[in-house]
């Protein structure tokens, strides 16, 4: 009879293939599940594995606190049960230190994790803390030692089967070419991981390779080419699961003068007098210029309330007459909130004041210019 399968080692499979897609948020749920599980089996191996794993996901998302707290909780059981944090572990708190541009602390923390890997002799281990070691050699412009520990790490990968590790070594290796404004050499690699890529499907590897490309573009003076890397990388990527990545993105598209629409809840094309608004898409105010004119005043200034006075002399170009603007004041805006307002009977944009009408003050806003 075929023994039942643990369902700790379950949850952390799980857990693997949530992550390999970059849906962080339930590999937590199934790593934390079976780190659970694991440490209630006084399986402290498995147990860190899966914290390994749960440490970087937080690191993406740049969870600060959680990464706090979960290194306060591996260090209280470090004491209370005895056992010490292995060489994995270490360079996990490494990879989450360098994320934080923690530099000196990630060498020391990769350091302790490849002299624990040298010990007993983990060629796995060491795999990882020397390429641990060759990101923060990398990111302090170190340049040579950087390229001295990825070739140490061709080695190891003529007798090892560590493709997602060499996938990571190998784009390390074509920033470092990067760096040093060899483009077409940085472009040759990346390109090859690209090939070793199509047997991992693995989604965070892809977006981080799309980044890759789209800065060495960029770099060389090819700014098309890196935009359109950019934003496909920008598009693959969840905002909220790969958080530390689509700030970079964000970063290099807004250099190249690309604009976050999706930033905006509405967006003002003065050519097309058009308004896009975030979950209603594009209105056309054609042949209605009231209408366009008064959004307009009320998005030049988010917060401010208009009078009646003020709203007639802007918008109509008349002096205020109650008898005569009064009901033509409520209609307009009535019939501004039907165009815009995602939801009429909630408006979410143009509020009545005591003396007045005013723009929701945190309507984020984008005037187009050409």
């Amino acid at each position: 009879m075929a023994q039942a399968k643990n369902p700790n080692d379950a949850s952390m499979e799980l857990g693997k293939l949530y992550h390999a897609r970059c849906d962080f948020g339930l590999a937590i749920e199934h790593f934390t599940d079976a780190a659970n599980g694991y440490f209630a089996e006084r399986n402290f191996e498995l147990y860190l594995k899966c914290q390994n794993y749960i440490l970087r996901m937080y690191a993406e998302r740049e969870e600060s606190e959680n990464i706090r707290l979960t290194k306060e909780r591996l260090q209280d059981l470090v004491l209370k049960e005895g056992f010490e944090l292995n060489s994995k572990t270490y360079y996990t708190l490494g990879i989450c230190a360098s994320y934080k541009g923690q530099f000196d602390i990630a060498l020391d923390y990769f350091q302790k994790s490849l002299a624990i890997a040298l010990a007993s002799d983990n060629k796995h281990d060491i795999c990882y803390a020397i390429n641990g070691l060759a990101i923060t050699y990398y990111s302090l412009d170190r340049l040579s030692e950087a390229l001295k520990e990825i070739y140490n790490l061709q080695v190891f990968f003529q007798v090892m089967d560590l493709r997602e590790l060499r996938l990571s070594s190998q784009m390390l290796n074509g920033h470092i070419l990067r760096k040093m404004k060899k483009f077409d050499q940085a472009l040759e690699i990346f390109w090859e991981c690209y090939d070793l890529l199509r047997a991992e499907k693995n989604l965070f590897i892809y977006i981080n390779l799309l980044y890759s490309l789209g800065k060495t573009y960029q770099e060389s003076g090819e700014a098309d080419m890196a935009r359109m890397y950019f934003k496909l990388a920008k598009k693959s990527a969840d905002p909220e699961n790969t958080k530390y990545l689509c700030r970079h993105i964000d970063a290099q598209l807004a250099e190249l003068g690309v604009t976050q629409t999706e930033d905006y809840d509405l967006i003002f094309d003065p050519v097309s007098n058009t308004v896009t608004e975030k979950k209603k898409g594009k209105v056309d105010f054609k042949n209605q210029f009231i209408l366009l004119d008064m959004l307009r005043l009320f998005m030049k200034q988010p917060g401010a309330v208009y009078s009646k006075e003020n709203l007639v002399k802007q918008v109509w170009k008349q002096d205020y007459d109650p008898a005569v603007h009064d009901n033509k004041i409520y209609v307009t805006i009535k019939r501004l909130r039907k165009l815009i307002e995602p939801d009429y009977d909630k408006p979410r944009y143009i509020f009545r004041a005591k003396n007045g009408y005013y723009l929701n003050k945190n309507t984020k806003i984008l005037m187009e210019q050409h």
